[in-house]
C-alpha cells in the first residue's frame, strides 16, 4: 500500500475533530504522492520546486500517474502548485481505486458518493497496514493526518527527511488557505442573505 492508499483508510477510519473535507483530503493525498515519489527517488527538492528525476514504475497505478504528471521543464513546478494542480479530484480518484479493489465497504461519507451514507474501510490487510501506520506515529502519515485535523494524544515525531518536512509543511498551508477560502465564501452568502432579508 501506497501512503496515499494509507492516508484515505485512515480519513475514514480514525475520528478527527471534524468530518474531513474533500478538498483538504485531495491537497493531503496529492502530498502524500509526492512523498512515496521522494523515497523512490522519482524526484527531488530544491528548496520548493520539484526536480523530476528518471521516469519510474512504481506498480501502482495512482503513484505511476503521479509521477507522469510530474513538470519537467525548468523552472520546474512549485511544491504548493503540485498540491493544487494534482490535488484537483484526487480524493474521488482514489475512492474510486480502494472501491474497485475491495477495500471499501458498505455505505459512504456524505462526498465520496452520489448517495448519502457512511463510507467504512473494509476488513482487508490494507486495512490493518494503514492502521498499524498510524498508530505507530509513522511521521509522514501522521503529520499528513494532523493537517486534516486528524491527530493522536501521542505525539509523533518529525521526519528526518528535510524534503519531507517541506512537502508536510505545503500541505498545511494548502489545507490552511482552502479553509480561509471557505470562511470567506460564508462570510460573503451570510452577508448576501442577510441584503434579501433586510426590510
Amino acid at each position: 500500500m501506497t501512503t496515499p492508499q494509507d492516508l484515505f483508510l485512515v480519513s475514514l477510519d480514525v475520528p478527527g475533530e471534524h468530518p474531513v473535507e474533500q478538498g483538504d483530503l485531495s491537497l493531503a493525498l496529492a502530498g502524500a504522492e509526492l512523498v512515496d515519489l521522494l523515497g523512490a527517488r522519482a524526484l527531488t527538492l530544491d528548496g520548493e520546486r520539484i526536480v523530476p528525476g528518471p521516469a519510474l514504475t512504481t506498480g501502482e497505478r495512482m503513484l505511476d500517474e503521479a509521477g507522469a504528471a510530474l513538470e519537467r521543464r525548468e523552472p520546474y513546478e512549485t511544491v504548493e502548485d503540485w498540491l493544487w494542480r494534482r490535488g484537483r479530484g484526487l480524493a474521488a480518484a482514489y475512492r474510486d481505486v480502494l472501491e474497485r479493489a475491495g477495500q471499501l465497504t458498505g455505505r459512504r461519507r456524505h462526498w465520496l458518493s452520489r448517495r448519502s451514507g457512511d463510507s467504512t474501510p473494509a476488513d482487508t490487510p490494507a486495512r490493518q497496514h494503514a492502521a498499524d501506520r498510524w498508530w505507530s506515529r509513522e511521521p509522514v502519515l501522521a503529520g499528513l493526518a494532523a493537517a486534516l485535523g486528524i491527530e493522536s494524544e501521542r505525539p509523533a515525531e518529525a521526519p528526518a527527511d528535510e524534503a519531507v518536512v517541506t512537502v508536510l509543511a505545503a500541505v498545511g498551508d494548502a489545507v490552511n488557505e482552502l479553509e480561509a477560502v471557505r470562511t470567506r465564501r460564508r462570510i460573503e452568502n451570510a452577508a448576501f442573505d442577510n441584503i434579501w432579508r433586510a426590510p
